[in-house]
């Protein structure tokens, strides 16, 4: 009798191995289809309660005005984080870097991490990506808060997402910012550069979330240019499919609020794969994701990325 108990645990335990390697194997397939785009969706719960599980079939995708089939859905586990700090910034937000290094610490050891400041319109890497948390925190610094830093954090964005590896997994930066471009201007309410560093991290799939943070600069100081500046930053996070923090003008006390709520977002995230039409050339394609689920909703980029057919 116990050998026979023995034997069908074995049985069981091969069977449930097999499984999941076929699982794996079907995700990996959907993933390198023809035409097959993978982007992040993260779910949030009402109320900032955390959500509960989404299944595969508890997701509506729309491809354009059709209902597209999900070819996969898995939870997100590898995680790129991008710390990004603009040299603009007034340099008493170190004070919140006690915050930022416990935020940091707290990441699963599924999380790699790297810090990098936006300076004279490129991203100054200060420590490339690592999965020990303590050295990327060592990597926070002071920001200078004046000179070249007064460029554009739009720019530095674009200049570091085109070093990032193509991948299928998560990423994300974490932008420091008060959104000011002052390569462009601070009075036109369109701007080129913040177009292409959305469009950029769209191809990308990376999240871009921001926390608005005033700037050593006195054209800072006028309501006209942070309303512009926090639309700005606003735009980056939406359209990428993350989220902006901001209270009014003001920075907040302290900035752990944002972090726990950023944690549960990061928590919350999961890998969507479908297979959009493949075509000569690479375009972006309009994609909606909703679900049935009661007190769930998505935070999703509105455009996808379909590569050229090779």
């Amino acid at each position: 009798m116990k050998r026979i108990l023995k034997w069908t645990a074995t049985l069981a335990a091969g069977i449930a191995v097999v499984v999941a390697l076929a699982w794996v194997q079907n995700s990996l397939a959907n993933e390198s289809a023809p035409g097959a785009v993978t982007m992040t969706i993260t779910a949030v719960g009402k109320k900032d309660m955390a959500p509960p599980p989404v299944r595969k079939d508890d997701v509506q995708f729309y491809l354009g005005k059709e209902r597209t089939q999900v070819a996969d859905w898995r939870k997100g586990e590898t995680l790129y984080l991008g710390i990004l700090i603009d040299d603009s910034l007034d340099p008493t937000i170190a004070q919140q870097w006690n915050d930022l290094k416990a935020f940091m610490m707290a990441q699963p050891e599924s999380t790699f991490i790297a810090v990098a400041y936006s300076r004279n319109g490129t991203a100054a890497i200060a420590q490339d990506f690592t999965k020990d948390h303590a050295l990327a925190a060592k990597a926070l610094g002071m920001p200078v808060g004046y000179g070249g830093a007064f460029t554009s954090p739009y720019l530095a964005l674009q200049d570091w997402m085109k070093r990032w590896p193509d991948s299928n997994e998560r990423k994300s930066i974490l932008l420091f910012s008060s959104g000011i471009d002052y390569f462009r201007g601070t009075y036109d309410p369109a701007d080129p550069d913040v177009d292409a560093a959305i469009g950029q991290a769209q191809r990308k799939n990376i999240n871009i979330w921001t926390i608005y943070a005033q700037d050593a600069g006195h054209r800072a100081r006028r309501n006209y240019v942070l309303f512009l500046s926090q639309g700005f930053l606003s735009r980056v996070s939406e359209e990428s499919g993350a989220e902006s923090f901001y209270l009014g003008y003001i920075p907040p006390v302290t900035f752990k609020p944002y972090f726990d709520e950023l944690q549960m977002h990061l928590n919350n995230q999961y890998l969507l794969t479908f297979v959009g039409k493949s075509e000569t050339k690479p375009r972006f394609v309009r994609v909606r994701v909703g679900t049935e689920l009661p007190d769930v909703e998505f935070l999703a980029a509105p455009q996808a990325y379909v590569r050229a057919a090779k």
